[in-house]
């Protein structure tokens, strides 16, 4: 067995949860990888407890488990649900503890998927030169994670930056909005399940001249600016499913400057929005890289 410490490793999200195992968050050795469907708590908690084990088996004792898990999820320490999933719409899941299970192997860390993008992007992607970095992710929700002074912000729960309200777009005023809470917040507006609930088809799917790459842009960029004007965040980088149409990108870099209106100097520095508002330099690899580091963190705090 090798001398060096093993971590292991759980993206887990509303779809899947992606297990891994490595020295490192970029050093996952081949065979320590696996992908379990979500489905009810026992049978995916059961495959990744199953997976765990093999590991263990394989190469000794692990060091510490990161978890970057879909929400909301408690992930307060000092609370008595430290670690269970509050009111997700997922069914079954309400009140399951994604820590507890996992106990036995070593020592548990836990945070949102996007605040562990977002330290794995801090870190080892795109923010490597910043002090601050702001992650949102747009996809089935839109969720957001902050890294200040190297940590996830965290406080009575984590950022929840998807049912901020938003000033409407005129072109899309006959539009309710998916949120069953908010209606009309950026979840509600701007997410891949509200693109699909108004125009029928995935935003990349639409041509050049439709309007909605403006609307969900322009959504989207005044999310950026509220993040400029609140957390002067240093870099805000946006991933997602969503985010997978290019022509995206440009219209909430336009969107956000029109809504700053030159209040912040951010085209007085280098690069300017185009550095500001920026995509994942690690693309899919940054959520299970952020577990890897939760990981090393609940290590290095045993």
């Amino acid at each position: 067995m090798n001398s060096r410490p093993v971590y292991g490793a759980i993206e887990a999200g509303g779809t899947k949860f992606v297990c891994a195992a490595g020295y490192g968050p970029m050093e996952v050795p081949d065979g320590w990888r696996e992908v379990i469907p979500t489905t009810t708590p026992q049978a995916t908690l059961g495959g990744v407890l199953a997976f765990l084990e093999r590991i263990r088996n394989e190469a000794g004792a692990l060091a510490g488990i990161g978890v970057a898990a879909f929400g909301p999820v408690d992930i307060d320490r000092r609370s008595h649900t430290w670690g269970s999933l509050l009111t997700t719409p997922k069914a079954g899941w309400p009140g399951v503890s994604l820590v507890k299970p996992l106990e036995r192997f070593g020592p548990v860390a836990i945070d949102t998927d996007v605040n562990a993008a977002a330290l794995a992007e801090a870190r080892l992607g795109a923010g490597k030169t910043a002090d601050s970095l702001a992650y949102v992710t747009v996809g089935t929700g839109i969720g957001g994670g902050v890294i200040a002074g190297g940590r996830t912000l965290r406080g009575m729960l984590h950022p929840e930056m998807g049912h901020i309200p938003v000033r409407r777009d005129p072109r899309d005023d006959g539009f309710a909005g998916v949120c069953p809470f908010h209606g009309d917040c950026l979840e509600g507006l701007a997410s891949g399940p509200a693109i699909l609930a108004r125009w029928k088809v995935q935003l990349r799917s639409l041509p050049a001249a439709h309007p909605a790459t403006g609307i969900i842009g322009g959504y989207l960029g005044q999310l950026a600016a509220a993040i400029a004007l609140m957390l002067s965040a240093e870099r805000i980088v946006f991933g997602g499913g969503v985010m997978s149409d290019e022509r995206l990108l440009p219209q909430i870099r336009e969107a956000a400057r029109r809504q700053l209106a030159g209040y912040l100097p951010v085209e007085a520095r280098a690069g300017g929005f185009d550095r500001l508002i920026v995509p994942p330099a690690l693309g899919d690899r940054a959520g299970i890289g952020g577990a890897m580091l939760l990981a090393e963190q609940a290590a290095g705090e045993r």
